[in-house]
């Protein structure tokens, strides 16, 4: 799976009322080009370290993004319309333009399994082109305000794309680990880490260094048309 893809599963499905500060680290097994995430939630702002290259900030209110090209020093501001318009060309192009309509059950199977010393329990949801796996630590320490948060990290604009890819609002308890099947592929995402420590304003901020960039034009973008870097 590319990092685009990853980035919207990530970042699949969130909006919450005043909450305090999260740090989350996730291991992604299954992927070539990721092998960690992290993300980091303040108020209404959310921050997604997909590599160290790329880091993604997003505004869970209006469902503005801001991509930084760390690196290359670059970024590119993407507004709630244009992530919305860049997740149904995706699909589109994909060819899963139907998996954002489907809304199957989630179902316990009954299986337990201890994850870093605490009881899990798998939960199952399927359709027939998706099939998500989550074990569920019930007894995680604040378990249930942290699935809160992290219900934001898709605004509330995105929602109807969100349909289908890991809705948190529907989960009982903490998912330590979480298994994505589609497509003949398998990614399993397991947290690594959880801390609600005080993080600083400017990292949910563009750098003073860093220069804007412009998005092309999304058809060309998918239809891979677009030639040459993109330039400010």
């Amino acid at each position: 799976m590319k990092v685009p893809g990853l980035c919207l599963i990530v970042t699949a499905s969130l909006l919450a009322a005043a909450r305090g500060d999260l740090s989350l680290v996730q291991k992604i097994e299954g992927s070539s080009s990721v092998s960690q995430i992290t993300i980091k939630l303040k108020g209404d702002k959310a921050r997604v370290e997909v590599t160290p290259q790329l880091t993604t900030i997003v505004d869970c209110k209006s469902g503005d993004m801001v991509s930084l090209m760390n690196a290359q020093k670059k970024f590119l501001r993407i507004s709630a319309d244009k992530s919305r318009a860049i997740a149904e060309l995706a699909s589109k192009y994909s060819g899963n333009a139907a998996a954002a309509d489907e809304k199957p059950a989630l179902k316990p199977t009954g299986r337990k399994e201890m994850i870093y010393g605490y009881e899990a329990e798998e939960y199952l949801r399927e359709s027939p082109s998706l099939k998500e796996h989550y074990w569920i630590a019930l007894g995680y320490p604040d378990s249930a305000a942290i699935v809160k948060q992290l219900q934001a990290i898709v605004p509330v604009a995105w929602n109807k794309l969100a349909k289908g890819i890991l809705d948190f609002q529907n989960l009982p308890g903490l998912p330590l680990r979480t298994t994505i099947k589609t497509e003949g592929k398998e990614i399993t995402s397991t947290i690594t880490s959880i801390k609600q420590d005080a993080l600083s304003e400017a990292e949910f901020s563009v750098p003073k260094d860093f220069q804007e960039l412009k998005i092309p034009n999304l058809q060309d973008l998918f239809s891979g048309k677009t030639s040459g870097p993109i330039k400010p």
